[in-house]
């Protein structure tokens, strides 16, 4: 739920409750945005997990709701740094910017993922200029464009009369790096990018000169910028991913130059929230064994000191039984995979824990250090060990580590995840029989090649919202933007650049490449691959959700029937494998708590 008070020291209000606007719980906050005056609270709601959401706007000061509403706003998140749709307020607070799609036709599918590029809107603190940024599919590549609000002659409210396009000019034309602003002096503007900077840099553009960019804070030899923002008028409070631990640092604006680090432990930073012309700023620190902490520093103090302003507590729960260290495991092709291991401080490594092991790998998205209730629930008291692992395809080194785990690279994922299980057991924490892994969307494509490719080395297997059919996935709704990581059994990875003589053959030994892992089509009868017949796949659970227009349940429910035709026909199959599908659920989304209680539960 949101919340709002009138000062840093009054008392809390609740102007939004999104557990109450429907009986069932499942209508869910998507997005949010309050007006630069604060008088007005646009927010959009999506109901039963879809990406189909609803705008709203509500009036703050008596929490009523506008009239206008607006439909059909798709809420489907790129995997980069760019999203769908947002809801960008101008300066003046009189309207704010956001991107549809026409309604479907009568009796026409509403298909939320039929669209190609998708949109995004800034709108710079002096409310001089808009920004859009066109990405496509799910690459971080973007291009950008720009427009002088203030040089509409009769302004937005003059130009909207005459219903025509806004004059955008351009400024980064190809889809070849991604750029986001972060603040802009009049017509010079500083972005971040990874341009020609696989771990991101900070550079400066003159729009008068627009094809000469200044680097102002350099990529780091091997930490991630993952975020900057303009503070205290002068200065950059930025956000490093160094080894999978954030470290913030305070910069310079005009010249870059560090000034200081703030002293926080092994987590996550997110929610930086300041403006430009404030000296005090707020983030929500998390870790595996603290539920969230929002901080509260002043950058005119000359060591800035920071300070609890809220602070989630879990009842009876006390981190100092827990410990969590990193550990460094080499995979098949000797490179070191970061993973984090969570336990009590009592552990004995003799193999008899279970072990709960988490993974992703893909899409440039990192794993960070997060807090689980389900997870400290099982290591407080089964004695349960909890593994998260940082393999290729992430965003956690960069781009250069998310390609080792894309396209034709796609089997490094699943070796790192196979190497990290095999160190588990030798290591003591466990043993096969005990190891549950787990994984959902493209974690679940993970856990689907993993339980085919070594059905030995688990005991366990949780797969939500997997991408398992490989040859087919572009075909339905939004699969078509996954091409950028997994290649395309229609298209290939590079087919621009090859001859039309040679396209039959390498479309062919692009799905010969993509073949070898699908989940689906490497269904196996394990028994057979045995001397004495008695190996079989290890107790498993595919979930899905009926609302899922992102994953759509096909994926899971051919999977299911691929399993498990072959492992009732008079087979030594005797470990559990079973779907759970959810409804009124989407892709994660908008599930009540109820639900999320009973989901945990059974798995």
């Amino acid at each position: 739920m949101l919340y709002v008070q009138d000062s840093l020291d009054g008392e809390a209000q609740v102007p939004l409750d999104p557990n109450v606007l429907s009986e069932d719980g499942t209508v869910a906050l998507s997005t949010y945005s309050v007006s630069e005056d604060a008088k007005y609270l646009g927010y959009g709601l999506s109901e039963s997990g879809s990406d189909w959401v609803t705008i709203k706007v509500m009036r703050i000061e008596d929490r009523k709701t506008e009239p206008d509403t607006l439909l059909w706003v798709s809420a489907f998140h790129n995997a980069g740094r760019s999203k769908f749709s947002g809801i960008t307020w101008t300066h003046d607070s009189k309207g704010f910017f956001y991107n549809r799609f026409p309604p479907p036709n009568e009796g026409q599918i509403s298909d939320a993922g039929t669209e190609t590029h998708s949109f995004g809107a800034d709108v710079t603190d002096d409310g001089k200029y808009l920004l859009m940024y066109t990405a496509e599919g799910c690459d971080v590549k973007n291009k950008v464009r720009f427009l002088n609000l203030s040089a509409l002659p009769d302004g937005l409210e003059g130009f909207h009369s005459k219903n025509g396009l806004l004059p955008f000019e351009k400024l980064v034309d190809k889809f070849e790096a991604s750029y986001h602003a972060i603040v802009s002096d009049d017509t010079v503007f500083t972005f971040i990018t990874n341009k020609d900077a696989p771990r991101y840099k900070v550079v400066r553009v003159d729009l008068r000169e627009p094809n000469v960019w200044t680097d102002v804070i350099p990529e780091s030899d091997k930490d991630v910028l993952e975020s900057a923002c303009a503070v205290n008028n002068n200065q950059l409070l930025v956000n490093y991913l160094s080894d999978v631990k954030c470290v913030v640092q305070n910069r310079d604006l005009e010249t870059g130059s560090f000034l200081h680090e703030l002293p926080i432990g092994i987590g996550t930073v997110d929610d930086v929230s300041s403006r430009r012309k404030d000296s005090v700023v707020f983030f929500k620190f998390t870790s595996f064994l603290s539920p969230g902490i929002i901080y509260q520093f002043d950058l005119k103090d000359e060591v800035p000191d920071l300070k609890i302003f809220r602070e989630t507590v879990v009842p009876k729960f006390d981190r100092s039984h827990f410990f969590v260290d990193q550990v460094f495991v080499p995979s098949k092709d000797g490179t070191k995979i970061p993973i984090f291991i969570v336990a009590r401080k009592d552990i004995i490594l003799d193999g008899s824990n279970p072990c709960f092991f988490y993974g992703y790998g893909g899409f440039n998205i990192s794993l960070t250090p997060s807090f689980s209730v389900n997870r400290i629930v099982v290591l407080k008291h089964l004695g349960a060990v909890n593994c998260i692992a940082n393999i290729h395809g992430g965003g956690e080194y960069g781009e250069d580590w998310h390609k080792a785990g894309s396209l034709a690279n796609k089997q490094n994922c699943f070796d790192d995840f196979i190497s990290v299980s095999e160190y588990l057991v030798s290591s003591g924490y466990t043993q096969p029989q005990k190891l549950c892994i787990e994984g959902g969307s493209n974690g679940g494509l993970l856990v689907g090649a993993c339980i085919n490719q070594r059905p030995d080395l688990f005991g366990c297997a949780l797969g939500h919202v997997g991408v398992m059919d490989m040859l087919r996935f572009h075909k339905f709704t939004i699969g078509h933007a996954w091409t950028s990581d997994y290649g395309c059994s229609e298209k290939g990875e590079r087919v621009s650049l090859v001859d039309s003589e040679n396209l039959v053959l390498f479309l062919l030994l692009w799905v010969l490449l993509i073949i070898r892992y699908s989940p689906l089509h490497n269904v196996k009868r394990p028994w057979e691959q045995s001397p004495d017949q008695t190996l079989q796949y290890p107790a498993t659970m595919i979930l899905t959700a009926d609302h899922d227009d992102q994953v759509v349940p096909l994926h899971s429910l051919k999977f299911l029937a691929y399993v498990l035709c072959p492992s009732l026909d008079n087979s030594p199959q005797t470990n559990p494998i079973i779907g759970r599908i959810e409804t009124k659920a989407g892709h994660g989304a908008g599930m009540p708590t109820q639900k999320t209680v009973k989901e945990s539960a059974n798995r």
